[in-house]
């Protein structure tokens, strides 16, 4: 069997995510893993062209990830006490940035939720953990929300 040692936990901070942290800390604790708990905040380099001020869209985002790293120590010490745990807040697009993030890290698997989008709008958003899902070299274990 597979020998899981880092255990990749990708959260939204929504509702959902401490149902994603629970699998997460039970997979780790099964196999004495390590946890790397990830957000992916908006890079909003797509809206540079809008008449808006790089600057000001730097400052935005630099807003967004100072916030996100508050909420991900929170989220940390509330979601998994007595394990090995780092959180890490980068900024992105999301696939892309758990995918590099989990290779670059050696994670043995990933953990992350779904929204279960249909219809308009899993055509206009896609979807993060299918793409994650059908590009990430180790396992992944999506959650969806009951």
């Amino acid at each position: 069997m597979a020998e899981i040692k880092k255990v990749l936990c990708a959260v939204d901070f929504s509702d959902y995510s401490p149902l994603v942290a629970e699998y997460a800390s039970m997979m780790a604790k099964c196999s004495g893993a390590q946890v790397l708990v990830l957000y992916v905040a908006p890079s909003l380099s797509q809206y540079v062209g809008f008449h808006v001020p790089p600057s000001s869209i730097e400052s935005f985002v630099g807003e967004i990830v100072t916030g996100a790293e508050d909420t991900m120590n929170a989220f940390v010490k509330e979601n998994f006490s007595d394990l090995s745990v780092e959180g890490k807040v980068v900024t992105g697009y999301p696939a892309e940035e758990i995918l590099a993030i989990s290779e670059a890290e050696k994670c043995d698997m990933v953990v992350m939720g779904t929204h279960g989008r249909k219809g308009i709008d899993r055509i206009l958003f896609g979807s993060v953990a299918e793409k994650v899902v059908k590009s990430s070299k180790a396992p992944v274990l999506t959650i969806r929300p009951s």
